[in-house]
């Protein structure tokens, strides 16, 4: 069976499953469902209200989790079943990581898989919905392009299907991405920039933000995009350039690591501090009527930037030999190459320069990051120093 034929099955199985999911509606939610239309939200603070994240162990989920629970929701997350028990960014909100906390429920699910979707969202009945989970690297979305389109892309499908199948008046949030704009055609990047993505993961995440408009227009859902542009903390994937470079640099530090490799050092993006942003994602379902908001800092810098001021906070001097791909960093006090170009992490489609403008979400949200880039690196580098159990040179 081909991928078209597979899209085909999975989306005429949630069709099939219609009619026992009306036979449900007695079972477990005892009273006839409210029309899906979008209602204001006039739910007092003071009651609990009930989230799902999917991704919610991921730098996002993480830092979602502890905001909502701050606000007194009970949080419910969407977990893969995984050889390796990947749950260090939420451990802390345990007492026992092997039994759910009081207001936090872990259900296993995958945005593969229609019916656990159906049966989370009928066990947890959550009045916000938020969408991170995703095959969220860029640059291994060309590697696996088809695995990228499926889960970023047609899970998005299946989640609001699913939501529109049970008929719950969820109000969902999708994690949209400044990778949408690609090759931008203006700068700086608002809501009503065209899209130009240039890589897989950009594409689904198109497909994505579209459906999501879609439902919202055709179904009356209360369906909103956050276009989030790169936000960063020390709980960043260690496969992330960001991430990558402040966990080097503390592994070159204490012995473990030689040398530290990159690819296109001229890249310039949008880079935010990413436990401020969500909050922005919250407030977007807070609102009257859903929209699509831009988050971003409206500050672009290079890789070469953020590696020379990770550098520097660690306190490692530093000087420049080569160019192009013979370009290389050098500790001064030793003498070792500490920084090289490595050709293998160049993409076959490069996107150059990003940066977003977020007036709308200031103005109509209330929101604005707070962190300056120099203190986002502070705060990474410290983190990653105490990880490796060094401290700067």
């Amino acid at each position: 069976m081909n991928a078209v034929e597979n899209l085909g099955y999975s989306l005429r199985s949630i069709g099939k499953i219609r009619p026992w999911i009306a036979s449900l509606k007695t079972l477990f939610i005892h009273t006839d469902f409210p029309s899906q239309r979008f209602q204001p939200c006039t739910m007092s603070m003071t009651m609990s209200r009930r989230a799902l994240i999917t991704g919610i162990t991921g730098q996002d989920g993480s830092y979602l989790a502890e905001f909502l629970l701050t606000k007194g929701y009970a949080v419910h997350g969407l977990v893969r079943r995984a050889s390796t028990f990947n749950r260090g960014r939420i451990e802390h909100l345990f007492k026992d990581v092997s039994r759910d906390a009081p207001n936090f429920q872990l259900h296993y699910g995958d945005l593969a898989d229609s019916n656990s979707l159906i049966r989370i969202l009928t066990i947890a009945k959550p009045d916000e919905v938020y969408n991170l989970a995703a095959q969220s690297h860029v640059g291994v979305s060309f590697d696996t392009p088809e695995y990228t389109g499926d889960i970023t892309g047609i899970g998005t499908t299946r989640l609001l299907e699913a939501l529109r199948t049970i008929g719950l008046p969820t109000r969902f949030y999708q994690a949209s991405s400044s990778e949408l704009y690609g090759k931008a055609l203006t700068t700086p990047q608002n809501e009503d920039t065209p899209f130009y993505p240039r890589s897989p993961y950009g594409c689904a995440k198109a497909y994505a933000y579209y459906l999501t408009r879609n439902y919202r227009e055709s179904y009356g859902m209360f369906a909103v995009n956050g276009i989030l542009f790169n936000h960063e903390s020390p709980r960043r994937g260690e496969n992330f350039v960001t991430r990558k470079i402040t966990l080097s640099i503390a592994n070159i530090l204490a012995g473990r690591q030689e040398c530290l490799y990159l690819g296109n050092l001229e890249a310039k993006r949008d880079w935010g501090y990413a436990k401020e942003f969500v909050e922005g994602m919250w407030m977007m379902l807070q609102q009257p009527v859903p929209d699509d908001f831009v988050l971003a800092t409206g500050r672009a810098a290079t890789v070469r930037e953020f590696l020379e001021l990770a550098l520097t906070e660690a306190r490692i001097p530093f000087e420049r030999t080569g160019i192009g791909k013979e370009e290389a960093y050098r500790d001064t006090r030793t003498g070792k190459v500490i920084v090289k170009i490595d050709p293998h992490y160049y993409r076959p489609a490069e996107v150059d320069f990003l940066v977003g403008d977020a007036s709308k979400a200031r103005s109509k949200l209330g929101w604005q990051p707070k962190t300056s880039l120099p203190e986002l690196v502070a705060i990474m580098m410290e983190a990653d120093l105490k990880l490796a159990g060094v401290q700067k040179a």
